[in-house]
Formats: C-alpha cells, structure tokens, sequence
C-alpha cells in the first residue's frame, strides 16, 4: 500500500463519517451519486486501461527509454509533448498510458509534458469546442502561451521529481 492509497481510503472513510454524523440518509445518497458516476465512466476507464495494456505489449520497453528516457531528457520532453497532443481520448485514456510508460522505464520530466500537452492542448477539444464556443480569437489567444508550456513543464517537474525522490 502507498501513501497516495492510504490517504485516499483516509478521506474516503473521514467524509463518509462526517456524513453518517450529520444524516445517515445522506450517505446513501452520496454513495449514490458514486455509483451513478462510474455507471457513465465505466467504460471508459476500462477501455483506458486496455489500451495502456495494449501499448505497453506493442511498444517495447527499449523504444520507450530511447523516446522518453532520462539519457536524453530535452528530447523526451519534446516527445512527450508530441505525443500528449497525438494521445486520442480523455483523462481515461491518458492516465493509464502515462502510468504504463511511468513502469516500463519513461521518465518523469517527459510523461510531465505528455499530460500537460494533453491537458492544456488536445487538438480534438480546441476544434469541436473550444473554436466553436469561444472564437478563434479568444482560442488563439489561450493556446500560444500553451504551447510553451508542456516542456517547460516537463523539465520542471523532472527537477522536482528528483529533489522529492531523493530519500
């Protein structure tokens, strides 16, 4: 068990009690509105994770330190951003793969500026809603500072990852 686990079933179990104190009723409605939340994202988290599974089996491990690995950390990051805005998909999808890559060997400093470039410019967002809903404009204006953002990104949080991981 790590600590992310341990503080999560912390929280979980704390606001159930919280809860439970203020109305016992109130807690089955909250577990309520949970199971309504995974019943809509269900599938898509279990497609996520096949595909993470799928990648992993596809892409040998010795590619991903080649694109995404320490050895050559400016050119990971830059891959990593590639590949966050090639990413099809949601946080279901993503995560999973970026989790895959984290086991199989890629560095931190490089699934960062994935998942920054995923989050800040997925292409399929800025096209089907953002353009439409905000204008080019006011798009545009959002997505060039964005654009330098994910290695930025990326090299910070390598930095960060080896100060937090030095034990």
């Amino acid at each position: 068990m790590d600590l992310a686990l341990i503080l999560l079933i912390v929280a979980v179990i704390g606001v159930a009690g919280a809860i439970a104190l203020r109305d016992p009723a109130l807690l089955w409605v909250a577990l309520g509105h949970s199971g309504k939340l995974l019943g809509n994202v269900w599938l898509e988290l279990l497609l996520g994770f096949v595909l993470a599974g799928l990648i992993q089996v596809m892409i040998p491990e010795a590619v991903v330190l080649r694109w995404l690995g320490k050895q050559h950390l400016w050119y990971g990051v830059l891959a990593g951003w590639g590949l966050g805005l090639l990413i099809p998909g949601g946080p279901y999808v993503t995560f999973p793969i970026a989790a895959n890559l984290l086991r199989q060997g890629a560095a931190p400093g490089p699934l960062i500026a994935l998942i920054s470039a995923k989050i800040l410019l997925s292409p399929i967002r800025v096209l089907s809603f953002e353009a439409p809903l905000l204008g080019w404009p006011m798009t545009a204006a959002r997505l060039l500072p964005s654009l330098c953002l994910p290695p930025l990104l990326g090299l910070m949080g390598q930095w960060l990852f080896q100060l937090f991981d030095e034990k």
